[in-house]
C-alpha cells in the first residue's frame, strides 16, 4: 500500500492541478489521460518534489524574517538621555 503523501493540497486546487495537467499532457505528449491517471501523476509529483518545494520556502520565510530582526535594532533603537547632548553645545 502507498505511504500517504507528506504534501497535501485543498480540494479546488488538486481540481485546478488535475485540469492543468490534463492540459499539458495532452498538448505537449499528444495523450489522453483520464482523472485517474492525472490523480496518481499529481501524487507523485506532491510526494516527490513536495517537500523540495516546501523546505525552499521555509528557507525563503526564515530568511526574510531573519533580515527583518536584523533591522528591529535600528529601527526600534532610542538614543538614551537626548537632552544632555543639546546642553553641551
Amino acid at each position: 500500500m502507498r505511504e500517504k503523501n507528506t504534501i497535501t493540497i485543498p480540494d479546488d486546487a488538486r481540481k485546478q492541478a488535475t485540469v492543468a495537467l490534463r492540459a499539458y499532457v495532452a498538448e505537449h505528449w499528444e495523450e489522453d489521460v483520464g482523472e485517474l491517471k492525472v490523480g496518481l501523476l499529481l501524487d507523485f509529483f506532491l510526494a516527490e518534489l513536495g517537500p523540495t518545494v516546501y523546505n525552499q520556502a521555509i528557507a525563503d520565510a526564515r530568511a526574510y524574517f531573519e533580515d527583518r530582526v536584523e533591522d528591529l535594532a535600528a529601527v526600534c533603537h532610542r538614543e538614551e538621555s537626548p537632552s544632555v547632548g543639546r546642553r553641551r553645545r
